[in-house]
């Protein structure tokens, strides 16, 4: 991975990403126009798209392209983005601030904000099917619904929110811990992964590779994310800091404590990018991608 300049990769795909989110999103003018300006108001908020990247470096790492999987790399995108939007809520975790702006309830209200997730998750799936056309085997873009459906919804983020959402305030085992994370950050991750592999072509030895190193990154991701609320400040993560000890959320410090965490996100890092190992000099841009979960502060 000598060389890999991650910084220009992000800043390539993510433009790939805008430009294709900016056309696949109705403008704010096309009726009902309140739900598109809320929708394009937090899609366009600045996150760093990462889960489409994901979907591009999983189509790249088996010798497919960014415009192969595009579609679909935006469809994760939107369900990011919803899952974001509902979180946020008052009947959620009632934040204020998200990626340094105001959240989209407080600007549309809760109906709107509502309405706005819904919207955008149901978007996804649209573009997931019209990713058919950019692939040889349409057995893929079959693959691809069940698996992104599976990764958004009760046995995977959805699920993970629930267990997140009962489990406040209470004592929780780190096994439980342990599933709220692999269910409500890694399942995603890990999906993004897998659908751009196999919208890609890839082999079934590439797909599990590939597989094994996103579920490991998406955990990461998530211990990271603890790790930053209990270190972090609003100009770094563009959210208020200190939420899960406030709600009393499970999360890796408050269980194990920050070292141990930080030591737990780094072997996690460490699987993840032997995981990749068989797939050689294509996959650097997923090994660059660990590295800087790893060492992101927001």
């Amino acid at each position: 991975m000598s060389g890999f300049d991650l910084n220009a990769y992000l800043a390539t795909r993510r433009q790939l990403v805008d430009a294709a989110l900016e056309h696949a999103l109705p403008s704010e003018d096309v009726p009902p126009t309140t739900v598109h300006r809320a929708m394009r108001y937090s899609v366009f908020a600045g996150g760093k798209r990462l889960r489409p990247i994901l979907v591009i470096a999983g189509a790249e790492a088996v010798g497919a392209t960014a415009e192969t999987v595009m579609p679909t790399a935006c469809a994760l995108e939107m369900i990011h983005t919803y899952s974001l939007i509902h979180d946020d809520l008052p009947a959620m975790d009632d934040d204020d601030y998200r990626r340094g702006r105001l959240t989209n309830h407080k600007v549309f209200g809760d109906a709107m904000a509502i309405l706005a997730g819904d919207g955008l998750l149901t978007m996804a799936f649209r573009l997931v099917a019209e990713n058919a056309a950019l692939v040889d085997d349409p057995r893929a873009v079959v693959d691809a619904v069940a698996e992104i459906a599976d990764a958004a919804g009760t046995h995977g983020m959805v699920g993970g929110q629930v267990v997140d959402i009962e489990s406040e305030g209470k004592s929780v085992t780190p096994e439980t811990l342990e599933y709220i994370h692999l269910h409500k950050t890694a399942a995603l991750i890990r999906g993004a992964l897998r659908v751009g592999a196999r919208l890609g072509g890839g082999s079934a030895a590439a797909v599990d590779a590939i597989t094994l190193a996103g579920d490991r990154l998406g955990l990461a991701f998530q211990i990271v994310d603890d790790i930053l609320d209990v270190e972090g400040n609003l100009a770094e993560l563009g959210k208020t800091a200190g939420s899960d000890v406030r709600k009393r959320k499970a999360t890796y410090p408050a269980i194990h404590g920050i070292d141990t965490s930080y030591v737990k996100a780094r072997e996690l890092i460490a699987v993840s990018v032997a995981a990749l190992a068989p797939l050689g000099a294509p996959a650097d841009p997923i090994r660059a991608l660990c590295q800087f979960v790893l060492e992101r502060r927001s």
